[in-house]
């Protein structure tokens, strides 16, 4: 008995885990390989790595040129292009964000693969994969403006035509907000936390946010959204914590953000 209870205790954090990690909010790198002639240039061998944490991801290109590097964690990266009879091509500077999907169209230059070309990365990156309007609410921003209970779901004004509609009825949850975008329903907001549906079943609005120290950045869309976020009429706002790092971090906060319950109208 005992053993059967282990077993099933053991399945269940394993589907815990399996859903986290599927359930990750994730960015994609999409482009060609091109000769110098705009041939199409098959079996080149792409690597991108995320510079904060050293996790490499690498693909080919396909018989056409083209390649996909899915399921990226959010954050800065360095892309690496090489095949044999060209110089290596090398781009920094490129910064995923959440629900991103750039196009990066790599022309290589004949030469050794011991030689390689430097570019970085100055501009945004072409969006070519979705069709949605909106913006991104970073880091610096949840963390540095003033916030109310410390709820970051106030900040989805910021993202423009964002109405306040006041707070979640008593059926809800803490920390929901009632907003309309775009003109749409106060209950007409598809909300995600790394992927995962994250709407208070009740009121449809959302559930309460991680704290700010933990929340990395978040997207506010609105307008023709895609099939993946647009469970809602009006628009959808994506969420994702902050990943590991290579190094032990944290910090603690008491006083300073403290709310009596009066402070709330």
């Amino acid at each position: 008995m005992r053993l059967l209870r282990s077993l099933l205790c053991l399945a269940v954090v394993a589907l815990t885990l399996g859903g986290c990690l599927w359930g990750q909010a994730t960015s994609q790198i999409q482009g060609v390989v091109l000769d110098p002639a705009g041939a199409a240039v098959p079996a080149a061998e792409i690597k991108a790595t995320q510079t904060d944490t050293g996790v490499v991801r690498t693909t080919t290109s396909g018989g056409d040129g083209t390649y996909v590097l899915a399921n990226l964690a959010i954050g800065p990266y360095r892309v690496e292009v090489t095949k044999s009879g060209f110089s290596t091509y090398v781009q920094t500077g490129i910064v995923l964000q959440v629900g991103a999907n750039p196009t990066l169209n790599v022309s290589l230059k004949v030469g050794a693969v011991s030689e390689s070309i430097q570019v970085e990365a100055n501009t945004t990156l072409v969006e070519t994969q979705n069709t949605s309007i909106g913006g991104v609410i970073e880091n610096k921003r949840i963390l540095e403006l003033p916030l109310n209970g410390r709820n970051a779901a106030e900040l989805v004004g910021l993202a423009g035509a964002a109405v306040p509609g006041g707070r979640n009825a008593t059926a809800g949850m803490p920390g929901g907000l009632n907003i309309s975008v775009g003109g749409g329903l106060l209950s007409g907001i598809g909300y995600f936390l790394d992927g995962t549906m994250y709407n208070n079943l009740f009121d449809a609005v959302n559930l309460p946010f991680p704290f700010p120290d933990a929340l990395q950045e978040f997207k506010v869309e609105t307008s023709t959204l895609t099939a993946q976020n647009g469970t809602h009429a009006s628009a959808a706002v994506s969420a994702v914590v902050k990943s590991g790092t290579n190094q032990f971090h944290g910090n603690a906060f008491m006083l300073p953000f403290r709310r009596n319950s009066n402070a709330f109208p």
